[in-house]
């Protein structure tokens, strides 16, 4: 497992706000929290084994089989799964900076990398930490380069871009789709996700997967978050992306501060005057503020670090305070 990958805020003691957790700010659980409140008795009883309940609720939002969904503790559980089964294929590919565990899964269940042929093709759609989204065409090309075309969808709901729909990666056969209840609902505390895929492939990841591996809490969040949707989602979503694309265009103009395009809620920097480490500490130390140090990245440097848009006033703050880091503290010290 490689530790240090994501939101590591449980390092820390009083943050101000993390603007390295790339999970909506606008998002309100309170009557969640409520609602399970309510039921907590069910942590008495074990819950159900595959939680077959709520791989119905999600079959009948995208309107595809319940045979063509498995429900899992989030997305890694999901991305470890898929590699466990898929073992016997023995190459991957993955083009990176992206998400560190693809690759930690693979190495994981013996795969050996083939960056140009692996059998089995890691796609982070939108990509982290850069924000990109392929398009449909370029999906299309890379299920037919390789034997399985694994796609985490985990930020689709951040994003205005089109992404592929679970009939559609049904119908490719050799697609696997992961989705991410964590992201979609800003839960990230509960783990909680799902797989899309044809039955069969949905059968032989069940095979492999442990009984009870969602907990009932997250069985109840699930069901009680998709017959309780929040009719306003759409427009909190161009809320955020618009202040996204304001954020980045603020950052652009501060000198030695490089902001990457970016398709989603998040966005890829650099700066070139200091190491990202630096930045980090000096928010931490001065604001209260939370980055990400994209260093450890494979395929980035130092210098990179990831953002994610918070509250307007937040992100008026965090400009401020870079253009502060690198006007004054660094020219100055």
């Amino acid at each position: 497992m490689i530790k240090g990958h994501g939101d590591d805020i449980y390092q820390y003691g009083d943050i101000r706000c993390n603007f390295s957790s790339n999970i909506s700010p606008l998002i309100d659980t309170s009557q969640l929290c409520q609602h399970l409140a309510s039921r907590i008795e069910i942590i008495n009883h074990y819950p159900e084994p595959d939680a077959a309940s709520l791989e119905m609720l999600i079959a009948e939002e995208h309107q595809i089989s319940p045979k063509e969904v498995l429900v899992t503790s989030g997305a890694t559980d999901a991305i470890y799964l898929i590699a466990q089964t898929l073992r016997n294929e023995r190459t991957f590919a993955v083009k990176r900076p992206t998400f560190s565990e693809y690759a930690d899964a693979c190495r994981m269940f013996g795969y050996e990398e083939a960056p140009k042929g692996g059998a089995v093709r890691w796609l982070c759609n939108p990509n982290n930490p850069t924000g990109e989204v392929r398009t449909i065409d370029t999906i299309k090309i890379l299920s037919r380069r390789h034997h399985w075309l694994v796609i985490d969808q985990s930020y689709e709901d951040y994003t205005w871009k089109s992404l592929l729909s679970a009939q559609d990666a049904i119908d490719m056969q050799n697609v696997i789709v992961i989705h991410s209840m964590t992201k979609r609902f800003a839960i990230p505390g509960l783990r909680l996700g799902y797989i899309i895929a044809p039955s069969v492939v949905i059968e032989r990841l069940r095979s492999n997967h442990r009984p009870w591996a969602v907990n009932a809490l997250a069985i109840e969040a699930g069901q009680w978050l998709l017959t309780h949707k929040n009719p306003h989602e759409r427009y909190m979503m161009e809320e955020l992306l618009n202040e996204t694309s304001n954020l980045a265009r603020r950052l652009s103009r501060i000198f030695g501060i490089h902001v990457y395009p970016t398709d989603t809620n998040f966005m890829l920097c650099s700066i070139s005057q200091s190491s990202a480490a630096e930045l980090k500490e000096y928010l931490l130390a001065n604001h209260g503020f939370l980055i990400r140090d994209a260093s450890n990245f494979e395929g980035l440097k130092d210098c990179h670090f990831r953002i994610a848009t918070q509250h307007p006033d937040f992100n008026d703050e965090l400009v401020e305070a870079i253009y502060t880091f690198v006007y004054k503290v660094k020219r100055n010290g």
